[in-house]
């Protein structure tokens, strides 16, 4: 169930690429005369989120420290507008089901690499996105979780398709 009236009306249409869903959202907005949340006001203004709830994860005897964007408005943001990151931290996007996910990087400045995984934990593929730029990079099947890193973490852990992650959010 859609926890608010934007999301209700943006459900039907996620199956939409990121450009045409984010200019959607922000007309749905505009038009309906919705305030915006606290955090896509942060986006709006060119603000990183960096206040997320945090989950250690794992690969093998790799540790890392995620931040966990699991409402829509945290995922809309993710890490745009961040300078910089530290090399053992990163984002989890959390999606209420599987679905062929996708991203791209508008407003991200920093180069990232996103592995799609799946609910037990196995990484489906992983893809390096540059920064500023509205590239689609899609997972090769439905999947509930992107884990960002910056670019070349997963090659420089020895991490492709078939590893898997370890931690709280997964089911192995």
């Amino acid at each position: 169930m859609p926890s608010s009236p934007i999301l209700a009306i943006l459900r039907p249409a996620q199956k939409l690429g990121a450009a045409a869903l984010c200019a959607l959202t922000f007309s749905v907005v505009t038009l309906c005369g919705f305030t915006l949340p606290t955090q896509a006001q942060a986006q709006v203004q060119g603000q990183p989120q960096t206040q997320l709830p945090r989950l250690p994860l794992s690969a093998g005897m790799h540790l890392l420290e995620v931040q966990v964007a699991s409402t829509f408005e945290q995922r809309a943001t993710g890490l745009m507008f961040r300078t910089e990151m530290p090399q053992h931290e990163g984002m989890l996007f959390v999606f209420e089901q599987p679905s062929q996910q996708c991203f791209w990087m508008k407003n991200t400045l920093l180069p990232l690499s996103a592995a799609f995984i799946a609910d037990n934990g196995r990484i489906v593929n992983i893809v390096d996105m540059k920064p500023q730029t509205l590239d689609s990079h899609c997972s090769t099947e439905p999947v509930r979780f992107v884990l960002e890193m910056n670019q070349g973490w997963f090659a420089k852990k020895g991490l492709k398709a078939g590893s898997v992650m370890k931690g709280a959010a997964f089911k192995n």
